[in-house]
């Protein structure tokens, strides 16, 4: 999830505008996550199996 769709807990403002220190701290913390940060667990899993099942399709078409 992104920080533009979040809202805070503590002003209940979006965190995008950085209202208070929950939300500056919250909206620098998912920066520092990197792309993939966001990502809930079955999609990261979801992904992960994707490229698994594309890497043995392209070793069983090499053999």
């Amino acid at each position: 999830m992104t920080y533009d769709r979040l809202v805070c807990a503590n002003c209940a403002s979006p965190v995008s505008e950085g209202r208070c220190r929950v939300c500056r701290a919250h909206r620098e913390r998912m920066r520092q996550e990197g792309p993939f940060g966001g990502l809930s667990p079955a999609v990261l899993a979801a992904l992960a199996a994707f490229l698994l099942l594309a890497l043995a399709l392209l070793v069983a078409q090499a053999l």
